[in-house]
């Protein structure tokens, strides 16, 4: 398998809570500009591709410069149209899935998404984690929560304060983050398997993973990345880029 490593950017036009989000202009910028500076910077990836599902997304990433490619506008989710770009190219043995929505993810995260899934050669996917220190946030369904066995691999993912409380142990919950990274064979596999009823349950496409017994390695990050999927939320990027 090819060693290069490749983040791809799955940015779809339509949105049913915030259409064309990812050509929102905050500071003179779009949206994806943000995310697509942020993955430039990471030091482990080799290359950048922006997968899209509109012409004018393309038109807006060939202005500053990125590499953006047209997708089907038939894919579901961001995983099928990142797989569709992979499967285009088989020098790309590494497929990190960095969320068109996500300008706050860090470079440093990108890359400790990447060495986990390099440095753990049974993974099939790895993703990150965060400490969550806000009460409202275990009881929020908007945040998910990840369960990890003491190796780092994920367990379960949830919409719902998991593990149960029933003693007070000084249990620590991690709160999910929207990136993956796929080996290879790893992303068509997934992508090719149908959908479970935990996935369409807690409608997370990870449990998909879990549930037909591929391992997800997970990595700690203190990084707290907001993804944009309201018209609240990108004020309050506009506000996080202020406070900078």
């Amino acid at each position: 398998m090819s060693e290069k490593t490749a983040i791809i950017i799955p940015a779809r036009y339509g949105s049913t809570r915030l259409p064309a989000k990812a050509l929102i202009e905050v500071n003179g910028k779009p949206i994806i500009q943000y995310v697509w500076e942020k993955a430039k910077a990471s030091k482990l990836a080799d290359e950048v591709i922006i997968a899209t599902d509109n012409e004018k997304i393309v038109s807006a990433c060939e202005k500053f410069g990125a590499n953006a490619v047209m997708t089907s506008v038939e894919h579901k989710c961001g995983s099928d149209r990142i797989a569709e770009v992979a499967s285009k190219r088989e020098d790309i043995g590494y497929i990190i899935n960095v969320q068109g929505d996500e300008p706050l993810i860090t470079p440093s995260s990108i890359d400790a998404c990447i060495m986990a899934l390099k440095n753990t050669p049974d993974a099939d996917v790895s993703t990150l984690v965060r400490v969550i220190t806000d009460e409202e946030e275990l009881e929020n369904s908007n945040v998910v929560k990840c369960v990890k066995n003491l190796a780092g691999y994920a367990m379960y993912f949830s919409r719902s304060k998991i593990p149960y409380e029933r003693n007070s142990v000084g249990h620590v919950w991690y709160a999910h983050m929207g990136i993956y990274g796929y080996r290879r064979e790893a992303l068509f596999k997934m992508t090719a398997l149908a959908q479970t009823s935990l996935e369409k349950t807690e409608s997370l496409e990870q449990l998909r993973v879990l549930d037909n017994g591929m391992k997800i390695i997970t990595a700690v990050v203190e990084d707290k990345s907001v993804g944009i999927d309201t018209a609240e939320d990108v004020e309050r990027f506009k506000a996080k880029l202020a406070s900078v």
